[in-house]
């Protein structure tokens, strides 16, 4: 094998016909539409300090953005999209779509959301001098590549891809035909959002005020490691949302968000892997476990050459115990990986990896023997202080006892030293990889591993171009039914090179105070706090 780069075409998808006409619901939580009024009151959500609040910039804001901003669609649980700021998204062949808004909508400072804002937006998150995180996810518009040149500055600040053709229409063209892109813009992909004109002007100061076109405004500034506070927008157009108010809490440590929520102080909070064991006990029916787009692998260094023989990669999965590490390290909560996508996203193979991700350390004994054995430690790498310490332990043990190779697992000092290592190559064992899509397609996880600039550098160091070449493929395809089968004929491809093993396809975990009646999620796993029901008297 020999991974090779190839650059990102596009970073989005699903499966959707090329001219969509759903229902134009204007819901943000995929429902059918109807206004029930807000059912007053507040809540509290633990959160990440984001840093960056702006959607183009955030990398740990989601919950934050997706209630101050509204997507131009949305998938619900089951996959199906429909229309909020977008009244409709209609294509005639995948690759230049027309986009058209809704009418009567206004930003929070009351200036109104038009084509103009989107086409604004998107060109400044995508201008590469700028370096905006959540660029890429922009890249498969034409003329992404002319605002992010290989060598010096762009000629240009504007994406030739992008048109306005009126106050409420735009048009967007494509580097090439992609029949997903109505889910591409829906509620996690947070670089499409728009923002006013204000924001261009100065960037710094509407990070510290954020101004979106969703349920909630921001009240006040954003201010480093205290609570940012929001309010119903009176103005706002879609569905209105079920609270009156939220406030987002930073927390540096999870399991003091976790033991707060116990304690009453706070209604919402993640659930940290050391307490998924124990959260139904701690909990019962307030613990909140949504199927999620995410999937988790044990990256490989595929530059190493004791990793190059396929059958070593193919050992190293089947001497690893799924079933019991669900068990003991995750409470149950998660779902042993038996493809390469996870099985939420439409159309994922059930079953495709075969033996490969059975556990039966007999046969993967046989196979490294076959293989001519393992040269030295096998050295699994993760972030240390990210609650992994248990997993990496238990597949270090197993590794051990059912390869007989030595195998330890060494925890990083924090993640940014982590991600750094990865991203250089600088590691010579097994390595944390995951990736939890920001849209329920076989595309978004595929490409974020699978194609170098997806999303994931090095997560998994394969990069093939007649890989690259079949997902493309896939993504031109407009028929469900066809965009399944062409998912599919990729990962028969990945399965001969078995470039690393599958591990869990991951469920998002939530914990609830008792002011809280019914916790809604949406495709991606994601709580949909706009729609909380609050218990009655909260």
């Amino acid at each position: 094998m020999n991974p090779r780069h190839r650059r990102l075409t596009g970073v989005i998808s699903a499966a959707l016909a090329l001219a969509v006409s759903l229902s134009a619901c204007g819901s943000t939580a995929g429902d059918d539409g109807d206004d029930a009024g807000a059912s007053g009151g507040s809540i509290s959500v633990a959160v990440t300090d984001p840093i960056q609040t702006i959607p183009g910039r955030q990398t740990v804001a989601y919950d934050l953005n997706m209630a101050v901003w509204s997507p131009l669609t949305w998938v619900d649980t089951d996959g199906e999209l429909s229309y909020v700021a977008a009244e409709s998204i209609e294509s005639d062949d995948a690759t230049t779509w027309t986009v058209t808004l809704r009418d009567g909508w206004t930003f929070h400072d009351g200036t109104p959301v038009t084509a103009q804002s989107y086409v604004d937006s998107w060109n400044a998150v995508a201008y590469g001098p700028d370096a905006f995180e959540n660029s890429g996810q922009l890249a498969g518009i034409a003329g992404y590549d002319d605002l992010n040149p290989a060598k010096g500055e762009p000629k240009t600040t504007e994406m030739s891809g992008l048109e306005v053709t009126g106050d409420l229409t735009f048009t967007v063209t494509l580097d090439g035909p992609d029949g997903q892109f109505p889910m591409q813009v829906s509620q996690a992909q947070t670089a499409l959002y728009p923002m006013p004109a204000s924001a261009l002007e100065d960037m710094d100061a509407y990070n510290t005020h954020p101004v979106g076109n969703g349920p909630f405004a921001v009240v006040g500034d954003y201010v480093e490691n205290e609570p940012i506070e929001t309010e119903a927008y009176a103005d706002y157009q879609g569905t209105a949302p079920t609270v009156d108010a939220i406030s987002f809490v930073p927390y540096a440590d999870a399991t003091t968000a976790y033991t707060d929520v116990q304690a009453g102080n706070i209604d919402v909070a993640s659930v940290p892997a050391a307490r998924l064991p124990q959260a139904a006990a701690d909990f019962g029916d307030r613990l909140h476990t949504f199927e999620a787009a995410g999937i988790s692998y044990l990256g490989l260094p595929l530059w190493d050459e004791r990793y190059q023989d396929v059958r070593v990669r193919q050992a190293i999965s089947m001497a690893i115990d799924r079933e019991t590490i669900d068990k003991v390290v995750y409470g149950g909560l998660y779902t042993p990986a038996t493809a390469f996508t996870p099985a939420v996203e439409a159309g994922t193979p059930e079953g495709i990896c075969g033996t490969f991700c059975e556990y039966d350390p007999a046969a993967a004994k046989a196979l490294l023997d076959s293989a001519g054995g393992f040269d030295g430690t096998i050295d699994i790498y993760y972030p240390g202080g990210s609650g992994l310490d248990e997993l990496y332990k238990a597949i270090a043990n197993q590794l051990r006892q059912n390869l007989g190779v030595e195998a330890v697992a060494t925890p990083s000092s924090d993640w940014a030293e982590f991600s750094e290592t990865r991203t250089n190559g600088d590691i010579d064992g097994p390595f944390f990889s995951r990736w939890g899509a920001l849209y329920p397609s076989q595309q978004n996880t595929l490409r974020s591993f699978f194609v170098e600039g997806g999303g994931c550098p090095n997560c998994i160091p394969y990069y093939e171009d007649d890989v690259a070449d079949l997902i493309a493929a896939a993504d031109a395809e407009s028929d469900p039914a066809a965009s399944a089968e062409a998912y599919a004929a990729v990962q028969e491809r990945i399965l001969e090179d078995f470039p690393a093993p599958p591990l869990f396809f991951e469920t998002y975990s939530y914990v609830t105070s008792e002011r809280v009646a019914e916790l809604p999620t949406s495709a991606v796993g994601n709580p949909t706090f706009t729609a909380v029901v609050l218990a009655e008297g909260a």
